[in-house]
């Protein structure tokens, strides 16, 4: 199966608009067991930093790793800090933007009252982005002497996105605005879209639907900002894929890793924090407010807390929110009731 290899970015020539506060940056990652996946992050955090020692840049993970958000609080505190920029380092906004962050920054309001939070956007769909893909795209197009893929027209090859998976039906739309936009005047034959984990198309139903066109080839995009688990099991079922199908052409790229476009996106999203001018997706805050009702449709006392002017965290979670996805059917059928 032909891959992509990637290398990694070194920064010294990205130039980034100046930041207007010396305030420290909280980068938080989802977290990895894989080593490589969490090492992909504080590389990611490194390469920031040392575009601008300005401040510091403080690296932590949500789960399954260390150091915790708590953690990462910590450090600043004891160096003196009492304000923080906030950055989820995530590519849609979904239960960890919304719920799993927030109440973390909560808890750590809780044991340090001094402090105030400025919280910032995910990534989202942005065109830096997008001209990322198809910066990286266009490059298997170049002839290579190492392989044939150049000489497979894009009329003829499929793009199969692949997805995390959310138990939000807004990150998993967004999946899908994506691609297609990726699609769009590209000149592929199609798109398909499919998910590695918890909603469905899966990616073995991604490429069902991929091989319906009859395509000659088979481009595989991971929508992963680094390695892990779940990325290299996509490209273990890319390889059974393509001993089962050995008359299509099957490339799977790795994930995105450190890019100027995402460092770029990056110091946007640091200085929208500083200038409090942070744009959130509150029309859709019925979500929020919907997933922490109870049964009979009313909603728990929650402030908000969105203050554009300055957007400081100020939710009013009690101890042990109630966790909205713990009944993922239940949910969903709530959501959508909400006018």
């Amino acid at each position: 199966m032909p891959t992509v290899d990637t290398t990694h970015f070194t920064p010294d020539s990205l130039s980034l608009p100046p930041l207007p506060l010396n305030r420290p940056l909280l980068m938080i990652g989802h977290g990895s067991r894989d080593m490589q996946g969490r090492q992909g992050f504080l590389d990611f955090a490194q390469a920031y930093q040392g575009l601008d020692s300005s401040r510091p840049v403080v690296p932590c993970f949500l789960e399954l790793t260390t150091p915790s958000i708590q953690e990462g609080v910590d450090q600043c505190v004891a160096q003196g800090y009492t304000e923080f920029s906030v950055l989820p380092i995530l590519l849609f906004a979904a239960r960890h933007n919304k719920f799993d962050v927030t109440n973390e920054l909560d808890r750590a309001k809780a044991r340090h009252p001094q402090i105030r939070f400025y919280y910032g956007r995910h990534f989202g769909i942005t065109p830096a982005i997008l001209e990322l893909w198809h910066r990286r795209l266009a490059e298997l197009d170049q002839p290579s002497e190492n392989s044939s893929m150049s000489s497979i027209p894009r009329s003829e090859t499929v793009l199969l996105v692949v997805g995390r998976g959310s138990s939000d039906p807004d990150a998993n739309g967004d999946v899908y605005k994506l691609a297609r936009l990726l699609w769009e005047g590209s000149g592929y034959k199609t798109v398909e879209i499919c998910f590695i984990g918890i909603t469905h198309p899966r990616l073995e139903e991604g490429f069902n639907r991929a091989r319906l066109f009859q395509p000659k080839r088979i481009i595989v995009l991971p929508y992963f900002l680094f390695t892990g688990v779940l990325v290299k099991k996509i490209f273990d079922i890319t390889a059974q894929q393509q001993e089962q199908y050995p008359d299509i052409t099957m490339t799977c790229l790795p994930e995105m890793g450190i890019q100027p476009e995402l460092l770029s996106v990056l110091r946007e999203r640091e200085i929208e924090t500083q200038l409090g001018q942070v744009q959130m997706n509150c029309e859709l805050c019925k979500f929020r407010l919907a997933a922490v009702g109870d049964n009979t449709g009313h909603t728990h006392n929650h402030d908000h807390g969105h203050h554009h002017d300055h957007h400081h965290h100020s939710h009013n979670h009690s101890e042990h929110p109630p966790d909205p996805y713990a009944e993922p059917e239940a949910y969903h059928q709530r959501i959508w009731q909400v006018p």
